[in-house]
């Protein structure tokens, strides 16, 4: 909040645009992860284990940790830079996110708890939280150990958000299901259910990768704002009536962006 505050004055005079305020506040993550005193940092972590509890209480049959956010910021080495338990090594850092896990499966012993798992990489260099593809040999164990029962796969966030949500032309992540090899990588250390996300629009890819054993479940937003109607038309075998969202990022991510509400070009097209 202080750091939002600092470039509120900025923002209203538009002498930084809504894309600057991104990278700036990124900045801030860092001072903010390292400053946290020892006790705050415990009571956050512990604090996973009640959110649940109203979790359950609300209706919801399972829970997702955010493996990215302040749990993939601790576990980033471009983040963390902590000299106490919970930075320095692997198992230090993903400390913060074990804690979290643990804390939520203490207070409901029976309740599924997914964990977003958010992936990095270097050469070339995407995402600045999550761990490295390297670390999962030691992360993967660790968090299944402390009662996660299935995993959501990506790539790591605090960057650009066209590589976390990639449009067809991009450099690394154009290509259909562009984050599949990392959910490959994650299967090397466990056996539990992994869902994919990124770029799953067609039904015979997906059926393919299910079929192969590659993942247990398929996750996907822009092509359910392409076409709602996805999963009606595949389970019917009308696969062919679905309109497949192109990964422009013109009117979800885009219309996001510019503050127009998430849309997209198919709006007021009529089923083919």
């Amino acid at each position: 909040m202080k750091a939002m505050l600092k470039y509120v004055p900025g923002v209203l005079t538009k002498k930084i645009s809504m894309q600057d305020l991104r990278p700036l506040l990124n900045q801030e993550v860092s001072p903010y992860i390292c400053g946290l005193s020892t006790k705050k940092v415990r009571q956050m972590a512990a604090s996973f284990g009640p959110a649940a509890v109203q979790a359950r209480k609300a209706g919801f049959d399972m829970v997702q940790i955010h493996g990215d956010r302040m749990c993939g910021s601790f576990a980033s080495p471009v983040f963390n830079h902590r000299t106490d338990e919970y930075g320095g090594s692997i198992e230090n850092r993903i400390r913060f996110a074990v804690e979290a896990v643990t804390a939520g499966r203490q207070l409901l012993p029976d309740m599924p708890i997914d964990f977003k798992l958010a992936v990095r990489q270097e050469n070339p260099h995407y995402g600045n939280a999550g761990v490295l593809v390297e670390e999962l040999a030691v992360v993967v164990p660790a968090l299944e150990r402390a009662g996660v029962t299935s995993f959501h796969v990506a790539l790591a966030n605090h960057s650009s958000l066209e590589d976390t949500i990639p449009p067809a032309r991009h450099p690394y992540f154009g290509g259909e299901g562009c984050f599949l090899p990392y959910c490959d990588l994650v299967r090397r250390y466990t056996s539990l259910p992994i869902c994919a996300v990124g770029g799953l629009t067609r039904p015979d890819f997906v059926e393919e990768q299910l079929a192969k054993g590659r993942i247990d479940c398929a996750a996907m937003s822009r092509q359910l704002i392409a076409d709602p109607s996805w999963p009606s038309k595949v389970i019917g075998n009308h696969p062919e009536q679905v309109k497949r969202c192109v990964r422009c990022n013109k009117k979800c991510l885009g219309g996001m962006m510019r503050h127009e509400g998430v849309h997209c070009i198919y709006e007021g097209r009529k089923d083919p």
